[in-house]
């Protein structure tokens, strides 16, 4: 899982295990918070195994989540371009394990290795398409088409096919998918039983089972 993540997806098997010795693991329980917003920042992550939310709070409380990473996703890279306090909470919602590379590390690969600065810039290029698509939803998409383009999104990284579908074990409760999507709980749980009713998901425990896939993505567009 790590070797596919974008800062290894430019060096041989002999580069890749040196750096692999550099890193220092972590791991993470369900709950667990690996820093906040607002901590000094160092360390890039890559995910071994598990899921962690991105999220971040308003003044007044209330919280909004950002993103759901997974295995060979990374995070935490922004320190590296430009040195401050973390801009993001990271919370491990399911059981994790990491491992970090700390700056000094990651500055001197970079340094000697400009295809893996390359793969670097290219998944922020990408995480920064992803943030633009994101807003644009919030201000153009209704609440049920975010909620089928979350799920949609959430199967194409987490899914698995089963005989009636594809079962998404995502780890959310029911507040942080409405979180995740941008709007109220109700508003979100509202979108959800109506596509159930429809036929075209199953809703289970912390997962959903997509049984209509096409009318998922013709609700989302």
């Amino acid at each position: 899982m790590v070797r596919r993540a974008p800062l290894f997806a430019a060096l041989d098997d002999e580069a890749a295990a040196a750096l692999l010795r550099e890193m220092q693991p972590c791991r993470l329980e369900r709950g667990d918070i690996l820093f906040r917003e607002g901590d000094p920042g160092d360390t890039l992550f890559i995910i071994g195994e598990g899921k962690v939310k991105l999220g971040r709070t308003s003044s007044d409380g209330r919280e909004n989540l950002i993103a759901i990473l997974g295995p060979s996703e990374m995070f935490g890279e922004l320190s590296l371009f430009d040195p401050g306090p973390r801009t993001m909470t990271v919370t491990a919602v399911a059981e994790t394990q990491l491992i970090g590379l700390g700056n000094d590390s990651l500055t001197s690969l970079l340094s000697g290795r400009p295809e893996v600065a390359k793969a670097l810039l290219a998944a922020l290029a990408q995480r920064l398409r992803k943030t633009n698509e994101h807003l644009a939803d919030l201000v153009f998409t209704d609440v049920p088409g975010r909620v089928a383009k979350a799920l949609l999104d959430l199967a194409n990284r987490f899914g698995c096919p089963v005989e009636e579908g594809i079962m998404v074990s995502h780890d959310l409760t029911q507040e942080e998918l409405a979180q995740l999507v941008g709007a109220s709980r109700e508003t979100v749980n509202k979108a959800l039983a109506d596509f159930a009713t429809r036929g075209w998901l199953k809703l289970e425990a912390r997962a959903v089972l997509l049984l209509d896939v096409e009318r998922l993505k013709r609700r989302a567009r």
